[in-house]
C-alpha cells in the first residue's frame, strides 16, 4: 500500500509556525524592554527589534507608494517595507507562505483550529464547516478592507502627504501604540479579541480567512502565482480527504487546479491524499514540484530579504534615540494625522 510521503508536512508546518510565534513573542519582550527603559530616561540595554514593524503594513503600504514614485527608501520604518516586499515577492514565488507559515495570528489560529478539532467537530460528517455562499460572503470582507485601505493610501496620497507623514511623530511612535493596544489593552479591545479567539475555534482561521486584509494583498499576488495544487481527476477516489484538511476549506476535491486566491500554500491537503500522485504540485505525475519546494522558496525568499537588508543598511530605523523617545512619551495620546 502506498505511504504519502509527505505526511509529516502539517507537523513540520507547526514546528515552524510555534518556532515564529516564539520569535515574535521574544521580539515584543524585547521591544517592551526597550519602550520601558527609553520613555524613562534610563540606559538602554538593548536595541530596538526591526521586526515589530512587521505590525505595521498601512505605514509600510505608504512606504512601497512613495519608493514607487520618488526612488527614496523609508529611513523610519526600513524594515516594514522590506518585509512588506519580501511577503508580496514570496506570495508571487511560493503562494501564501507568509500566511500559513510565518505570520504568528496565523500561528495562533491554527492552535485554536487544533481546540476546535478536538473539542467541537471531532467526528464531524461534512468536509467543510461554513457553507459556500456564507463563505464567500465573509471573504468580501477583508478584500473591502484591503480597496480601503488602498483608496486611502494608493489613491489620496501623494508623494508629499507620504513624506510629511513618515517624518511626523505619528509614525514614529507608529510601532509603541501598537505595543500599547496589547499591553493596555481596554475592556472593548480584551472582550474582542476574546471574541474573535472563539469564532476561530468554532470556524477555521476566522480572522486570517475573513478579516485580514493584508493576507487578501498576498492572495491576490499568489493568485497570478505559477505554483499551485493540481488534482489527478482519474485517479482521485473522492475521499474528501484534502478538502477537510484545508484550514480555510476549499473545495479541493471539486477542482481540477487550486487556483483561488484563498490557497495559503500550507499543503496540508497533499499531505492528506491517500493516492499516490493524485494531488500534486503545479504539475501532474513525476514531473511536480516536490510540496517541501513551496514553504523552501517562500520562507528562502523572506530570509534572502532579510539578510540583503541587513548587509545594504535597510534594516534598522535611522530616528535618532531622543526623537524616538519623545515620541514614545507622546504615543498614549496621540491620534491618527
Amino acid at each position: 500500500m502506498w505511504r504519502n510521503p509527505y505526511k509529516t508536512l502539517p507537523t513540520v508546518r507547526a514546528v515552524v509556525q510555534g518556532a515564529y510565534v516564539a520569535f515574535f513573542l521574544l521580539a515584543g519582550y524585547e521591544f517592551h524592554r526597550f519602550y520601558t527603559q527609553i520613555v524613562a530616561g534610563a540606559a538602554v540595554s538593548g536595541r530596538r527589534p526591526p521586526v515589530v514593524e512587521a505590525f505595521l503594513p498601512i505605514s509600510a503600504l505608504m512606504s512601497l507608494k512613495y519608493f514607487l514614485l520618488t526612488g527614496d527608501f523609508d529611513r523610519v520604518h526600513p524594515a516594514g517595507l522590506v518585509i512588506l516586499v519580501a511577503a508580496l515577492v514570496s506570495a508571487f514565488l511560493a503562494r501564501k507562505v507568509l500566511c500559513s507559515w510565518v505570520c504568528p495570528v496565523g500561528g495562533i489560529s491554527r492552535a485554536l483550529e487544533w481546540v476546535g478539532e478536538k473539542t467541537l467537530w471531532k467526528r464531524r460528517k461534512k468536509e467543510v464547516l461554513v457553507p459556500a455562499w456564507a463563505d464567500k460572503a465573509l471573504c468580501v470582507i477583508k478584500y473591502l478592507l484591503l480597496a480601503f485601505f488602498l483608496y486611502a493610501v494608493a489613491l489620496m496620497m501623494d508623494a508629499m502627504a507620504i513624506a510629511k507623514f513618515q517624518r511626523g511623530t505619528y509614525n514614529y511612535a507608529a510601532d509603541a501604540k501598537m505595543l500599547l493596544f496589547f499591553t493596555e489593552m481596554t475592556g472593548v479591545t480584551a472582550v474582542t479579541l476574546g471574541i474573535l479567539a472563539l469564532l476561530s475555534i468554532v470556524v477555521k482561521n476566522f480572522w486570517c480567512r475573513y478579516l485580514c486584509p493584508y493576507g487578501a494583498l498576498l492572495g491576490l499576488v499568489s493568485w497570478i502565482s505559477p505554483q499551485r495544487v493540481v488534482r489527478d481527476i482519474p485517479t482521485c477516489i473522492d475521499c474528501k480527504a484534502c478538502t477537510r484538511s484545508c484550514p480555510v476549506e476549499i473545495r479541493v476535491h471539486e477542482k481540477p487546479s487550486v487556483w483561488t486566491p484563498e490557497c495559503t500554500g500550507c499543503m496540508s491537503c497533499v499531505a492528506a491524499c491517500p493516492v499516490d500522485d493524485c494531488l500534486t504540485v503545479t504539475r501532474r505525475g513525476r514531473a511536480a514540484w516536490s510540496p517541501y519546494l513551496i514553504p523552501l522558496v517562500g520562507l528562502g525568499t523572506i530570509l534572502l530579504f532579510w539578510g540583503a537588508a541587513r548587509i545594504t543598511g535597510y534594516w534598522h530605523s535611522d530616528v535618532p534615540a531622543d526623537q524616538l523617545a519623545e515620541a514614545y512619551r507622546q504615543a498614549k495620546d496621540l491620534l491618527h494625522p
